[in-house]
């Protein structure tokens, strides 16, 4: 549970303010009766699939990224340090790189990575 709260934190947030202006909207006098039952169902079930589908596909997208490390392959992670040129940073297990929890560590690099943040290399 804490994992998909630090995923989807920001999201949760922002999905809280969208129910709040649903809540303002439809509580407003040229709307409906039923508007605050069938808005806040509405927006919070469209919201509850697509924060849902996020965590889901994040989530075997991570998987399938720590698979495919421990197989030897080479993975792509951001790198939000670098902010001229190249963006990014290819790192491997030849490359001295081991996978901690949910991060990739080195000793030569002064940051860790969230496997979140990163793809499979494809050639």
């Amino acid at each position: 549970m804490q994992k998909f709260f630090y995923l989807e934190g920001g999201y949760l947030v922002l999905a809280l303010v969208i129910l709040l202006v649903t809540l303002f909207v439809t509580t407003r006098p040229f709307m409906g009766e039923n508007a605050v039952k069938r808005g806040m169902g509405g927006v919070a079930l469209v919201l509850a699939v697509m924060i849902g589908t996020h965590y889901w596909i994040t989530t075997e997208r991570m998987a399938e990224v720590k698979e495919a490390f421990e197989r030897g392959e080479q993975i792509i992670c951001e790198s939000r340090m670098i902010r001229q040129g190249a963006q990014s940073i290819i790192l491997s297990k030849k490359l001295g790189w081991k996978l901690d929890g949910e991060y990739f560590v080195s000793d030569a690099f002064s940051r860790p990575f969230f496997t979140a943040r990163c793809l499979v290399y494809e050639k």
